[in-house]
């Protein structure tokens, strides 16, 4: 079994061994055990009746148990005891298996056993789980209470501790391991009358002196204390059938989904991946890289993923997991912290021919918050979407940074050499021949939004805007979406709570005009200046003079303690972003063709089909470009709806603490 690398490990996916990523290395599939519904499609529920029938079972092989002690009650189970029992140290930290002192051992005629308040409990409620009148529930309701009281649990300690004393094996446990010392003082002290003489000569044999170092060596073995095991141990390295296994126990709720996937290596069946939030995570018992050998007595090796995957579907509580350990090394446990990240790129599973395992796989969009628990497989991190810790128990499975940026490469590169030759012909002509009336626009040459040629995910940390600094509001959007009608909208209704930010121009100051309120008049020297050390955020020209909005007139708005409210393209949120005025930016979406129709008739505008279809086209390739950095998004289906909701948007700013990139933080 070979696994796929793209600069280290990637995964198999469910396309099966046949899948490549380039280099034509073949992949192995993992499967999710106990997968919860949320994450996985192959998660089969408990059936009932197959839940009852083993409480059944279980409460007829305890009976079983008591009255033929002994016998072998199940098949799997007393033949690993038998072959455990061979070395009377070693058995599950588990008094219902293997204690040398307290349970006699397999064939004796001792019906004492060491009794389980954990084990009765889990029975009880899986019991009343299933029945359906009130009066049993009230009965086993009547129980549980019983059995959780201190009292009562105090006075089962105290029964257990007295039969693990009371009931040791035969035979006889040894008290001394000196003995051949002991008969060597009796022959140094014995009486010179018949009978000394006569125990003398019995102790002074040859065969009676090896029988007492014989005992003395095997006496010492077994008077010597056992180790205690370490709090939260319960896992047993042991010699079974040749082999080094490693027998664990581990609980598993209904609730508490096991959190593990298996792959096929040959006939083995590895533990391939530990996932956080699951049962196995918590606790730490299981290693990825083990080899199932037994879960419950049930032969593991040989089966298929997908065989094991049912089996475990049909199993809760009690675990018991015979392993044969990983050789690999293990690095020393490091305590991760959580990286929170915005994704800037949608991700859907289960088109993903390479996510290791479908089940697992985390889906989100453009613009979600994640958060990043576990980076341990680099190119497969463990992540939660903000606001589903609650209701998802396991972590999923997300592509890591490194990883995306390599395979979103590689398409690009295959892409680009499956287009055809485009020499000669303006293809793009038409978008150019837009023309645009009095608009402010950055006049950088590259109008893409960031340098980096594929955006996978920004760091983020929580953030809340302090009283007497208010964030600026940038509403982004198309010409005819309505973003300009709510910006003056704030402004006339809330004019001591908004504000605009005063322009730049280069043009001569008009009569009525007044300088640093109407705009602020420069020389185009001065202008050129302010551009050239980044300080504008959007900048233009209009019939041969220059128009502009620096970043210093948005921050004498907030310094006011108002909120300054901006319209800008996507084109200059990037100086925007880049500065430290942390900008609120609410993309303004324009709704269907028909209402975006009925909308600007309300304005006495009748526009064309195809101005409509390009409003709408333009208002896609925005999201398609800046949606990553989009705080928020409102589709104007009414003005007065999107008003209300706008002042929404902006009133929880005071209230709340929203996600922002970390270097902004800094």
């Amino acid at each position: 079994m070979t696994t796929s690398h793209l600069n280290g490990h990637v995964g198999g996916g469910e396309a099966g061994e046949g899948e490549e990523l380039r280099g034509g290395v073949a992949q192995h599939r993992e499967m999710a055990v106990d997968c919860p519904g949320e994450l996985g499609s192959r998660t089969l529920p408990v059936r009932r009746s197959a839940q009852l029938e083993r409480i059944r079972q279980h409460q007829e092989d305890l009976r079983r148990r008591r009255e033929e002690d002994g016998k072998q009650v199940d098949l799997n189970t007393s033949l690993r005891l038998r072959k455990l029992s061979q070395n009377p140290r070693v058995g599950i930290d588990n008094p219902t298996f293997l204690s040398d002192h307290a349970h006699p051992p397999l064939g004796s005629q001792s019906t004492h056993t060491l009794l389980e308040v954990e084990e009765l409990l889990l029975s009880l409620k899986q019991v009343q789980g299933c029945l359906s009148d009130s009066q049993s529930h009230n009965d086993i309701e009547l129980v549980l209470s019983l059995l959780q009281k201190s009292d009562f649990q105090t006075a089962l300690k105290i029964h257990n501790a007295v039969a693990s004393r009371m009931h040791r094996p035969s035979p006889p446990y040894p008290h001394t391991h000196h003995a051949a010392l002991l008969a060597q003082e009796v022959l140094l002290q014995a009486a010179h009358n018949k009978d000394g003489l006569e125990l003398q000569h019995l102790l002074s044999g040859t065969h009676v002196q090896a029988l007492l170092l014989a005992h003395d060596i095997i006496a010492e073995v077994e008077m010597q204390p056992e180790p205690l095991p370490l709090a939260g141990e319960r896992g047993v390295v042991t010699q079974w059938g040749g082999e080094t296994v490693k027998i664990v126990r581990l609980e598993k709720a209904q609730d508490v989904p096991l959190g593990a996937t298996v792959r096929n290596d040959m006939e083995s069946v590895v533990i391939s991946r530990i996932v956080r939030g699951g049962a196995a995570e918590r606790s730490g018992l299981l290693s990825e890289g083990d080899e199932i050998l037994e879960i419950n007595g049930i032969e593991i090796r040989g089966k298929d993923v997908n065989q094991v995957f049912d089996i475990l579907a049909d199993m809760h509580g009690v675990l018991t997991f015979v392993l044969i350990p990983s050789t690999q090394s293990k690095p020393p446990p490091v305590k991760e912290t959580v990286v929170h990240v915005r994704a800037h790129f949608d991700y859907d599973p289960s088109d993903d021919p390479y996510v290791p395992c479908r089940e697992l796989g985390l889906s989100f969009q453009k613009g979600d918050i994640l958060h990043i628990i576990s980076q341990t497989d680099p190119n497969w991190w463990q992540a939660y979407r903000d606001g589903d810790e609650e209701n998802q128990p396991l972590a999923g499975l997300v592509p890591g940074k490194s990883f995306q940026q390599q395979r979103e490469a590689m398409k690009q590169t295959i892409e680009e050499d499956k287009e055809p030759e485009k020499s000669g012909k303006l293809w793009c002509a038409k978008k150019n021949k837009r023309k645009r009336k009095k608009l402010l626009y950055n006049t950088h040459k590259n109008d893409d939004f960031d340098n980096e040629a594929i955006l996978t995910y920004e760091e983020m940390a929580l953030y809340h805007q302090p009283a007497n600094r208010k964030r600026p509001i940038a509403l982004i959007g198309p010409a005819g979406c309505g973003g300009a009608e709510l910006r003056q909208r704030l402004l006339s209704s809330y004019p001591e709570r908004f504000a605009g930010a005063v322009p730049h121009t280069t043009r001569s100051r008009r009569e009525a005009e007044q300088n640093n309120r109407d705009y602020h008049f420069v020389s185009r020297q001065a202008f050129d200046a302010e551009q050239s050390a980044g300080k504008l955020i959007e900048c233009g020209e209009f019939e041969k003079n220059m128009y502009g909005t620096s970043s210093d007139s948005v921050r004498q708005v907030i310094n006011t303690g108002k909120i300054c409210l901006l319209s800008l393209h996507t084109q200059s949120l990037k100086v925007l972003r880049s500065s430290d005025l942390k900008p609120y930016i609410i993309f303004i979406a324009p709704p269907s063709q028909e209402r975006l129709r009925a909308l600007l008739a309300k304005d006495n505008k009748n526009p064309k089909p195809e101005e409509l279809r390009d409003i709408i086209e333009r208002a896609r390739e925005m999201e398609q470009s800046c949606g990553h950095v989009f705080d928020a998004a409102i589709v104007n289906q009414d003005l007065e709806k999107s008003f209300t909701e706008l002042l929404r948007l902006i009133n929880k700013l005071d209230t709340e603490p929203q996600w922002v990139p970390c270097s902004w933080l800094r």
